[in-house]
């Protein structure tokens, strides 16, 4: 870029040639350049979080008197373009930077103070509205930066996984009443078992993302409470008594989400459990996702020399190679997701592990990691419930034969002949091909309505006693 291109702004440390298009200021430019890793920058989720807190703190300060109230008003413009996405584009640090965050806390400030500033009649540069003394004003970036961190993951949780996991626990739950009628064989240790509905398994499917739900609704409660007004360590020093408390009302208005001022300042900064907690929540939801997915994949297998008991939606070709073959894509971009999910969560536990003394210096990572689980989780259940469940398909006929076939149907006649007969069933229908009702009733254990009562797989996937009225 040419001079004319530049704007020098200046900080602590002397000055700093900066773009002339850009709301960053100083400490900004410097973290780029200090911290080209991954680049990869904050998204949406986070950036709207720091516009919330910068928002909220300077409605506080504008109520409390502790900044001028053109200033307030012109930061709380500046914070709703942050808000909106405006400026997502003025927010180029590193997520692997300081372990405070304080590079993208002021990244917010500089980007708001130079906007208001522009919004106040000066110009951008100027410090007319300071991005320290007025956008950060009672605040530290070790409050500031767990605060945006619980918004942004709160936020996330209700508005992105929440809706997500709603929308595939109802796939399944239609499946689920599809599929009632549909008898098949059971499998456990992936051997046949005793007979089953498909509906049940669809069921239980579906029980277990309800149960997530539950699980992920739990996190509301520790993660709604907010860091701010600890300051540097827990404190609070130069920030008004009233502020932690107000501040965090204006969160809960701006987001419909309530929030409250944390229980213990020093335990907000210097740990956080709280994200640890709420990311184990998403980690065993996403277990849940990879587990009903790897399923779905073996009861899709084939189509002919595999279970093959559903049939799977076409969504693209499987094979460069091998025409014709259709592969269960979405189900196995399912799987992937859990793999990251558990990486995250790796990261996210190691890092909220590290707090040393005063403050926890992984917050970046933790809030990274955690909002990128979100997503996934979010995205990867609509997906998986609009393009894969809602379009499988039951191949009964298959189901009804495999069941007949199944050496488990000799467990049903136990209670009538006993635990060793009907072991003896089992081995001469495997040994000869035959089926179980075949060789009971060859045997003259059972006659055949006997055999056909007995021997009904429809019931045998309810509770209760076969022959035993």
């Amino acid at each position: 870029m040419s001079d004319d291109e530049y704007r020098t702004e200046r900080d602590s440390l002397g000055e700093m040639r900066v773009p002339a298009d850009a709301y960053w200021g100083a400490q900004t430019q410097r973290a780029v350049e200090n911290f080209p890793i991954s680049r990869i920058t904050f998204g949406r989720r986070f950036v709207r979080a720091l516009g919330v807190v910068k928002k909220a703190a300077a409605r506080a300060n504008r109520e409390l008197g502790t900044i001028p109230e053109a200033k307030a008003d012109c930061i709380v413009a500046a914070a709703n373009e942050v808000i909106a996405g405006e400026h997502d584009d003025q927010f180029p640090v590193d997520v692997f930077q300081t372990g405070s965050g304080t590079s993208s806390n002021m990244n917010a400030n500089e980007v708001i103070a130079n906007r208001a500033t522009e919004l106040h009649g000066g110009e951008v540069g100027t410090r007319e509205i300071h991005p320290n003394d007025h956008v950060n004003f009672g605040q530290s970036s070790n409050d500031v930066i767990p605060t945006a961190m619980h918004v942004a993951a709160l936020e996330a949780v209700e508005h992105d996984v929440l809706p997500g996991l709603e929308t595939l626990a109802a796939a399944l739950d239609e499946k689920e009443t599809e599929f009632d009628g549909v008898v098949k064989t059971g499998r456990t240790h992936l051997q046949d078992a005793t007979p089953v509905r498909l509906g049940q398994e669809f069921g239980g499917y579906r029980t277990q993302i309800e149960k997530g739900i539950e699980r992920v609704e739990g996190v509301r409660d520790h993660l709604s409470e907010l860091a701010l007004g600890g300051t540097a360590v827990g404190t609070g020093l130069n920030t008004h008594p009233e502020f932690p408390a107000l501040a965090a009302e204006y969160i809960s208005e701006e987001t419909g989400i309530a929030f409250r001022e944390a229980d213990d300042h020093f335990e907000a900064q210097a740990a956080h459990d709280a994200m640890s907690e709420a990311h184990g929540a998403l980690r065993t939801v996403a277990g849940s996702l990879n587990k009903i997915a790897n399923d779905l994949r073996l009861l899709a297998s084939g189509p002919r020399n595999g279970l093959g008991e559903i049939d799977q939606p076409e969504n693209q070709p499987g094979s460069s190679i091998m025409p014709g073959k259709i592969n269960p894509v979405v189900a196995e971009a399912v799987n992937q997701v859990h793999k990251q999910v558990v990486g995250n969560d790796t990261a996210v536990s190691a890092g909220a592990a590290e707090g040393q003394i005063d403050l926890n210096l992984y917050k970046p990572l933790l809030a990274h990691n955690f909002l990128q689980s979100a997503e996934l989780i979010a995205n990867a259940s609509e997906v998986f419930a609009e393009k894969f469940v809602r379009k499988l398909e039951a191949d009964r006929a298959h189901c009804e034969a495999q069941v007949e076939q199944s050496m488990a149907l000799a467990t049903a006649l136990n209670p009538t002949i006993g635990y060793d007969k009907a072991g003896e069933v089992a081995k001469a229908a495997l040994k000869e091909g035959k089926t179980i009702r075949e060789v009971v009733v060859e045997k003259g254990y059972l006659d055949a309505a006997e055999a056909d009562e007995v021997l009904d797989p429809a019931r045998m996937t309810e509770p209760g006693i076969l022959g035993d009225e």
